[in-house]
């Protein structure tokens, strides 16, 4: 992973019109950008709302003044776009209501089924809890640029991102597993 400081220089450079210090600044932070979209909003999304997240980036470029890190005030951009996303979906009715549980992962099997079974328990989080803890844990941010990006105060995260962990090990008891003789999860 490229360091912050040169994503910022990139982002600078990108904002005084030098193209291939855009196209750095892309390839530098598309893998993240839509990591964190996909787990905020959903997979199959993922790539429109990344999409979106830079045509937003490189229309404010120019007014970008390094005074965060360019991946911090990329993924603040990424998270209006998610939520600007969600409040047109919800403004839409579903016309399909689809339920997933025939298909769901089997966490005791392959490494792919168990990855699937994490992700769904991460989706599966309240929104501002899967986005501090996605920010943090997932992509690596310190809790002060998660506080830049969710627009809440540092505490906020930390007890966010506490919270989360908390379902998450919840959810994971929760889930039915093999069982061994004395009824013990095995």
């Amino acid at each position: 992973m490229v360091d912050d400081a040169q994503v910022t220089a990139w982002a600078l450079d990108a904002g005084r019109g030098d193209r291939d210090a855009a196209a750095s600044f892309v390839r530098a932070t598309q893998q993240q950008v839509r990591r964190f979209l996909a787990t905020l909003i959903s997979p199959a999304e993922a790539d429109d709302l990344a999409q979106e997240t830079y045509l937003r980036a490189t229309r404010s470029l120019p007014s970008f003044a390094g005074r965060s890190s360019a991946r911090t005030w990329l993924l603040s951009i990424a998270r209006r776009v998610a939520v600007d996303h969600v409040r047109a979906a919800t403004s839409r009715p579903r016309t399909v209501p689809m339920s997933d549980s025939y298909d769901a992962a089997d966490p005791a099997r392959s490494g792919f089924d168990r990855q699937v079974a994490l992700e769904r328990l991460v989706a599966g989080l309240p929104a501002d809890r899967r986005e501090a803890f996605v920010a943090t844990q997932v992509l690596g941010l310190s809790y002060a640029e998660a506080a830049e990006v969710c627009g809440c105060p540092v505490g906020t995260i930390r007890s966010r991102v506490a919270r989360a962990r908390e379902d998450l090990v919840a959810a994971v008891n929760a889930r039915p597993g093999p069982r061994t003789r004395g009824g013990a999860a095995g």
